[in-house]
């Protein structure tokens, strides 16, 4: 049995590392709640681009549009959306396995150290990486989707795919592969932002005769980098949400775990310790009956 010194030092050392949980617990919800805040933000945005691309639609020859043509795919390109830190239970583990099933030619680009790390490990095709914020704001996310979408131009990738956790609710967090380049067609594509704007049922009353200047096909060719801007930039924003709402239930799952683990020390020392004066007590009467 231990020293009832060792079961206390043992004890003192689960309290503070209890203390340092529960602080990363009550951060990782504060951030958590900011984060879907941003996500349902911008929720007026896609609205008003579905309106605009609704419009559009009748009046523009999609098929020449590089965003919205068909081709053979030689080369993936997958965007991975990881965490910068660890902490965070399985989640980016979950994120791995989505990469391994990759047996296809592609090209990654990392958005968070701990992606980057794996893909540097498993000796993939990392393009390049990025990292962004707590705040995951439009303008740290630019670069990465701007980069991606380059590479999509240049041809040297022929989709544009996310790998990110999706944020379901607090405690699932599901890893997802979401593919963004190329639409499939832009009644398709205006229906999926209806949805996410939670407009698809909406009546169309406006009756007004819009005019494009200088014409329509240069404003959807302005546009369509616009809704995939947006469209990654929410994914990422997501994914800060699922990586804080893991985070959360990690560190109360820690904090529970350490809170039972004082317990059991407790109960330990005070055996330790009663045993301790029973043999101190044996001890003494020993001595006085040999006196």
């Amino acid at each position: 049995m231990a020293s009832t010194r060792d079961i206390r030092r043992r004890i003192k050392s689960v309290k503070n590392t209890r203390q340092i949980t529960k602080a990363m617990e009550l951060v990782a919800a504060s951030k958590m709640k900011r984060a879907q805040a941003a996500t349902l933000a911008g929720r007026p945005y896609a609205q008003l681009m579905a309106d605009m691309l609704a419009a559009l639609a009748a009046r523009v020859d999609e098929s020449h549009h590089p965003f919205l043509t068909q081709r053979e795919v030689k080369v993936r390109g997958i965007l991975l959306v990881t965490t910068n830190i660890g902490l965070c239970g399985a989640l980016n583990a979950n994120l791995f396995k989505h990469v391994t099933d990759i047996k296809t030619p592609a090209k990654y680009v990392a958005v968070g150290r701990k992606g980057a790390q794996f893909l540097a490990r498993s000796k993939r095709d990392l393009n390049t990486e990025f990292t962004v914020g707590d705040r995951a704001t439009f303008n740290e996310v630019k670069v990465a989707i701007e980069h991606m979408t380059k590479l999509y131009l240049d041809g040297e990738i022929d989709t544009i795919e996310v790998i990110y956790p999706r944020f379901k609710n607090t405690l699932i967090q599901e890893a997802t592969v979401r593919p963004v380049l190329p639409l499939s067609n832009l009644k398709d594509f205006i229906a999926n932002l209806q949805a996410e704007s939670g407009t698809e049922n909406k009546p169309q009353n406006d009756t007004r005769e819009i005019l494009f200047e200088p014409d329509a096909p240069q404003v959807l060719e302005a546009l369509l980098p616009f809704y995939v801007n947006r469209h990654i930039h929410q994914l990422v924003l997501s994914a800060k949400a699922s990586e804080f709402s893991a985070r959360m239930v990690a560190m109360k799952t820690a904090n529970d775990n350490a809170s039972s683990l004082i317990e059991d020390l407790t109960l330990e020392y005070n055996k330790a310790r009663q045993a301790a004066i029973t043999q101190e007590i044996l001890e003494i009467a020993a001595g006085q009956s040999a006196a």
